[in-house]
């Protein structure tokens, strides 16, 4: 974690220094096959032992049910009630909750990216469909990008296999922190960690990874590895590998624009523009 030395700043430059620092938590949790009602207890009691004040709430890609495909007609009928579960968390607990899951509409199935705080919901829909895990054949693209605001904090939020097209997380709207929800097996965990690192690098931003642990009903298995990055790249905080848990970190804004005033590579990156 970040840690804030009081001590060293006088009042004034303490306050000035922390009032638009983030504070975040990343939930890694072993998530209950299609089973919504207990994965959403079980999310609430660990919601509840998060003793300190913090700004965003990660949560995994699909967090009340796991990564299924076949289940997906009725996971959608509690969409409804997922909603409600997070709008109630977030008011209940003063912050603000993103994670996915499956939104029906005209006989499309979308992998949903939920922001919900106690005044509003946003949504992102998973733009790259893993086409290997079939995911294609039974969900709809996204075609827009998300972006939302805590604290004066632009964050992008996107999901799993985003992960591994740098022109769609590209920082072209200056954001601070890129967020990514997943379900990715352990089996590619090195991918998992090395491309989060290029993420943040490249984009000179904060990123939060939030994965899964455990192993699903089509026998996947799942490590976790959810961790927090600085803007050079470097390992914040971290959760244990193949156990559930929660990370708590807290990002300073004023060092992030320091480094970008300092080595403003983002001035120089190539202009594009999108053509679907």
């Amino acid at each position: 974690m970040l840690n804030t030395q009081r001590t060293s700043l006088g009042e004034n430059d303490f306050m000035e220094k922390t009032m638009n620092n983030l504070i975040l938590a990343l939930i890694q949790t072993d998530i209950v096959w299609e089973d919504v009602d207990k994965n959403l207890n079980i999310l609430s009691n660990k919601f509840s032992s998060i003793e300190q004040d913090v700004d965003l709430i990660i949560l995994p890609e699909m967090f009340a049910s796991g990564f299924t495909m076949q289940g997906k007609e009725e996971i959608s009928k509690r969409y409804s009630d997922i909603l409600k579960w997070m709008q109630e968390q977030a008011c209940k607990n003063n912050t603000c909750i993103i994670g996915s899951t499956i939104y029906k509409t005209d006989d499309k199935f979308f992998n949903r990216l939920l922001i919900v705080n106690s005044e509003s919901v946003e949504f992102y829909d998973k733009h790259h469909l893993f086409t290997m895990g079939e995911e294609s054949n039974h969900f709809t693209a996204g075609n827009k990008i998300c972006q939302f605001e805590i604290k004066g904090w632009k964050i992008r939020p996107l999901i799993c296999y985003d992960l591994r097209f740098p022109i769609w997380a590209r920082n072209n709207d200056g954001y601070d922190l890129l967020t990514y929800s997943a379900n990715w097996p352990a089996s590619r965990k090195y991918p998992w960690s090395t491309l989060l690192k290029a993420r943040a690098i490249e984009n000179q931003a904060y990123v939060a990874g939030v994965n899964c642990v455990g192993e699903d009903g089509n026998k996947l298995k799942y490590s976790g590895n959810s961790v927090i990055i600085d803007y050079q790249g470097k390992e914040i905080n971290k959760c244990q590998d193949f156990e559930e848990g929660i990370i708590i970190s807290e990002l300073s804004k004023i060092d992030l624009d320091k480094q970008r005033q300092a080595f403003p590579v983002l001035k120089d990156m190539d202009e594009f523009t999108f053509i679907k």
